[in-house]
């Protein structure tokens, strides 16, 4: 799946006009004409290649019909091997016009003041919600547009197995292993495990956040300033411990080093894997790849150990930013404002359900979402969510994949992963030149 190779998902047409024929009286063998070779114009988007281009590509076809300007796309590999891409090209001069990449903290790491350009007194971002500028603002400064709707980290299940093997949707942890034991027993893989793509493994340390707040509410401060790790705090310690658990209890499916993402979806898609540790924004792969299935697929909150904190841990979209070195900055400012307006909205809806609510001011989810996002939209109305750590901080270590995915497989223990992760967030922070470290 990790292809360095460049693959473009749509490719550049130019159209030629014909030259003016040439009177019969003129004998110079010269053009008269005015007519001059017409080039369309071309926007380039560089984007995660697994990331469903349904809704986006949509917005592009809809821009170049209003505009006359093409969005050529560009795909990179998603998790660490992307970012390193992603800063590659950055630094070589060689990124596209537009970038979509994640919002939060990992945007930070890519210096946005000096690569992106600057979109805080655009007309248009009178129309982008608040909680997610913050995400994509550095020194004061918004750089960024939000690309789809909001979503959830937490586990994805099929429904159509826990009405089979009479299983409730867990409100703490316990629960929740108990009900991987009674899934194990009747033969199905509890957990599915992608960790082919290693991203995947921080889900269950990621989605914890909500619980770790619930119970330490200054957390996010505090790691901010050198003042709490996650080895030392035991609600970020427990996170850890639960990625480290799912392991040891023989949850994963057996060849879960060698099964990606795609793989992952099609296991719980089929029911042959129950739960999913997973962003919503798998959905959209789900309905586009196995259409009859996505009805039967639902989500909950990762569990607490406490029936009375439950709530999901939200993931702002991830962003599309404008090349500052881009030779077509006026003509990408179009396509970013087109993108979130309602006719791009609607162009986006047209071919996508959202996986969430929409970081659009006054923009209406359709009565026909996804069972699932039905089922997470009462957490929303009740203020039962939490940010994610890196839409809270700054701070997020590079190699928490690789650090996860050891814990995971039983390489280190919980306590040694959280160790290690604090010892990386430690070199981000103090690149960032962050106080207190």
């Amino acid at each position: 799946m990790r292809k360095k190779t460049k693959i473009f998902s749509s490719l550049l047409c130019s159209t030629v006009l014909m030259m003016g024929i040439l009177t019969g009286c003129s004998g110079s063998g010269k053009d008269t004409s005015n007519n001059a070779a017409k080039e369309q114009k071309t926007l380039t988007l560089l984007i995660n290649n697994q990331t469903t281009l349904d809704g986006i590509k949509a917005v592009a076809d809809a821009f170049e019909k209003k505009y006359d300007i093409k969005i050529e796309f560009e795909t990179r590999p998603g998790g660490a091997e992307g970012d390193n891409v992603v800063k590659t090209r950055l630094a070589t001069g060689d990124m596209t016009d537009l970038v979509y990449y994640n919002s939060g903290a990992l945007v930070q790491a890519l210096n946005p003041e000096q690569n992106f350009v600057d979109l805080t007194n655009e007309p248009f971002m009178k129309n982008v919600m608040n909680s997610f500028k913050k995400t994509v603002t550095a020194n004061g400064k918004v750089y960024g547009i939000p690309a789809g709707p909001v979503i959830v980290g937490g586990w994805l299940y099929n429904k159509k197995v826990y009405k089979e093997l009479g299983l409730s949707v867990p409100k703490t942890w316990s629960e929740l292993m108990k009900n991987n034991e009674k899934i194990k027993a009747a033969g199905k893989t509890p957990v599915i495990g992608t960790y082919k793509d290693d991203w995947t493994t921080q889900l269950i340390v990621l989605a914890d956040n909500y619980n770790v707040l619930a119970k330490t509410p200054t957390f996010a401060e505090d790691y901010t300033a050198n003042k709490a790790k996650f080895s030392d705090t035991p609600e970020a310690l427990r996170s850890f411990k639960k990625l480290e658990e799912v392991y040891k209890k023989g949850y994963l499916n057996k060849d879960f080093l060698a099964t990606n993402y795609d793989a992952g979806l099609k296991m719980l898609a089929e029911g042959k894997g129950v739960h999913y540790p997973m962003l919503t924004f798998a959905l959209t792969a789900i309905a586009k790849n196995y259409p009859d299935k996505i009805n039967d697929i639902g989500v909950f909150p990762q569990p607490s150990d406490s029936p009375d904190i439950n709530g999901f841990t939200v993931w702002m979209p991830a962003a599309i930013y404008i090349n500052k070195n881009s030779d077509h900055v006026e003509e990408a400012k179009k396509f970013v404002e087109f993108y979130i307006s309602p006719e791009g909205m609607n162009a986006y809806l047209s071919k996508v359900k959202p996986e969430g609510p929409l970081a659009i001011k006054g923009a209406k989810l359709p009565d026909d979402v996804y069972p699932a996002v039905k089922e997470m939209l009462p957490y929303f109305e009740s203020g039962k969510t939490a940010p994610a750590l890196e839409f809270l901080s700054p701070v997020k270590g590079p190699s928490l994949p690789q650090i996860t995915t050891e814990v995971g497989s039983g390489i280190k223990s919980a306590k040694e992963g959280a160790k290690l992760y604090d010892r990386d967030v430690e070199k981000q922070a103090k690149q960032l030149g962050l106080p207190g470290w």
